[in-house]
């Protein structure tokens, strides 16, 4: 007896990663940099599960699961590196198909953020019955000032509270031992540079 049979060959899915790696570069901590990837079926259609990342400061975005892609179709997708302390970190993600689980390399570099300050210095004609001085700063020329500082003694100040890319004005007064304040010093400005 013989049995015709016949059957058509079937071409397995595959779903591809472009790229296969991502580096962000230097990033600073508490920001964030975004690259984009692509996943691309050929074959015949692919199903994608879910996607895991070994680092939480590499988010995955721009894909919702499960998601199928036919044969030559391509989804995008976005990851965003988040540093959050300082130092190199590496990862990977994989997304989880029914086509095998590819794997896309990740890295970046967290960068603590730059620390300005405006140093600022005095002199007072009277200094009799001073006991002190009060150091004030604001965002307009002319006040109106909030007190950022107090010394003691001495005719220097730091002030650490700046931040990047502002202009800030500043105007000191004398104290006497009684707590009344003189007049404002002449104003003095300061320009902190953009990071």
């Amino acid at each position: 007896m013989n049995v015709a049979l016949t059957g058509t060959c079937a071409t397995a899915g595959q779903l591809t990663l472009t790229p296969t790696t991502l580096n962000f570069g230097s990033v600073t901590d508490g920001s964030n940099a975004v690259l984009s990837g692509t996943l691309t079926a050929s074959g015949s259609s692919v199903t994608v599960s879910s996607a895991t990342s070994t680092s939480s400061e590499f988010v995955l975005s721009g894909l919702s699961f499960p998601k199928t892609l036919s044969a030559g179709q391509s989804m995008p997708f976005t990851v965003t590196f988040l540093p959050q302390v300082s130092g190199t970190t590496t990862a990977s993600l994989s997304f989880a198909s029914n086509a095998g689980s590819p794997v896309i390399t990740l890295s970046g570099n967290g960068v603590a953020p730059v620390q300005h300050s405006a140093s600022l210095s005095w002199t007072f004609s009277k200094t009799t019955g001073v006991v002190g001085y009060n150091v004030y700063r604001g965002t307009v020329s002319g006040g109106p000032y909030a007190q950022v500082g107090s010394l003691g003694s001495g005719l220097t100040y730091m002030d650490t509270g700046v931040s990047a890319g502002q202009t800030y004005y500043y105007g000191v007064t004398a104290v006497d031992s009684t707590g009344t304040e003189s007049v404002f010093s002449n104003q003095a400005q300061a320009v902190v540079p953009s990071p």
